[in-house]
């Protein structure tokens, strides 16, 4: 969420900021400032009559102690009357700060000045690119018709237990699955992250503090009766640690990673485009994440980009990365960077990976804050990554390791394995 003060000094920077993510945010802007100085003018005029308020109960205990009640009793209606506006006042205090804060949440991250224009996903930036480009037998197959033929993925038994969009993994194909988890939670160990289970459900304060709420309800699973959400990535429950903390300067930097299912709606999904593991409504992910400062919040960034292209060259995947343009950027983002991996039996690209930098729009939301070495307090910034959704890693295992004899396993999954060909 943006802050007050800083929509107050940059209005007309924010404006032009948001045009980027093709947005005319003037209106929204200016109804922020509006209900800003409407909220700022009743809470002062709330103030003084309290204070009003108070001065005369004072006077009046004074008279009656001095044995002068009929004065105390003419004034005692002035103070009747001041409740009743005090009242007042603070139900409009109330209404108009909770309308500002629904305004707040229609408003976007501003993007990071790298951040090229543009509208859609074709206009995104390729900044990097690396990898050979495997040569696949004659004959090759696309990953759901290679887990088939291995009988290592069931997709329609996925869709008799509970719909489309939900395999079921057997064999060595849920071992595969498991060794990938294992390896990338190992990776992220050793690179300094502390791994963390967190609850897969979590409540609507959750939600709102990372973002997903209100924007995007409608692709989250909701559990009415609790009023509970199945979690769209690891990224909501384990920020959401943070909420309402004040955290020391010397706490940083923090760095947690942590494996779960995740859960998207996906609706309007439909097509070739979205076959097999390309787009799922459950699927695993091991999720990195970290608070900083806000002057090393930037370096973080370079280092998660850094150590998801060290697991990707170990994996020997050809892979590139893009930075989005402001039409494809995610709500809270300032900067984020996709990593896609090259599926060769489906001659296309697969987004495998997010690496993004929130600033302090999530912090805002979640009243993350630390003091500096002077007490001075500042929102944190906060910024997470994939590393990394396994679905569509695993599609380009299967469709860019298979061979005339099964399907290769990638080298360095050979310890978590236990074996070396799918057959």
């Amino acid at each position: 969420m943006l802050q007050l003060q800083k929509i107050r000094e940059n209005k007309d920077v924010y404006v032009t900021a948001l045009a980027k993510r093709n947005l005319d945010g003037r209106t929204l802007l200016e109804q922020v400032l509006q209900l800003d100085e409407k909220r700022r003018a009743t809470q002062t005029e709330l103030d003084s009559t309290l204070a009003e308020s108070n001065r005369l109960s004072k006077e009046i205990g004074l008279l009656f102690k001095n044995g002068k009640a009929e004065e105390a009793n003419a004034i005692k209606a002035k103070t009747t009357d001041l409740k009743e506006q005090s009242k007042t006042l603070s139900e409009t205090l109330t209404a108009v700060s909770k309308e500002l804060q629904e305004v707040l949440y229609q408003i976007p991250n501003i993007p990071h000045p790298s951040v090229p224009a543009g509208t859609t996903e074709e206009d995104n930036e390729e900044i990097f690119r690396e990898g050979k480009v495997p040569k696949l037998i004659e004959g090759a197959l696309p990953h759901w018709e290679l887990a088939k033929k291995y009988d290592i993925i069931d997709f329609e038994l996925g869709v008799k237990i509970t719909g489309a969009g939900f395999p079921v993994y057997k064999g060595k194909g849920a071992r595969l699955q498991r060794a990938l988890i294992s390896y990338f939670l190992d990776k992220n160990t050793k690179a300094g992250y502390t791994e963390i289970q967190v609850p897969h459900l979590v409540n609507e304060a959750s939600g709102y503090g990372t973002g997903q709420l209100p924007d995007k309800e409608g692709q989250m699973y909701h559990i009415g009766e609790d009023n509970l959400y199945l979690i769209p990535t690891a990224e909501v429950p384990v920020t959401n640690i943070f909420r309402d903390e004040m955290l020391k300067e010397t706490d940083f930097p923090i760095k947690y990673t942590g494996y779960t299912p995740c859960f998207r709606r996906e609706a309007g999904s439909y097509g070739a485009h979205v076959r097999g593991l390309n787009r799922l409504h459950q699927f695993d992910k091991v999720e990195i994440v970290r608070v900083e400062r806000p002057e090393q919040s930037y370096d973080a960034l370079d280092n998660m980009v850094e150590h998801v292209k060290d697991i990707l060259r170990e994996l020997k995947l050809p892979y590139r990365i893009l930075r989005l343009c402001g039409g494809d950027l995610g709500f809270t983002s300032a900067l984020t960077y996709d990593f896609e991996v090259f599926s060769t039996a489906q001659d296309r690209w697969l987004e495998i990976s997010s690496v993004s930098n929130f600033e302090t729009y999530q912090a805002n939301r979640l009243k993350l804050r630390f003091k500096d070495t002077h007490g001075k307090r500042h929102l944190a910034h906060t910024l997470n990554g994939s590393a990394l959704a396994l679905p569509r890693v695993l599609a380009g295992i299967l469709e860019n390791y298979q061979t005339k004899d099964g399907i290769q396993v990638p080298e360095v999954l050979l310890p978590y394995c236990g074996f070396n060909l799918i057959d």
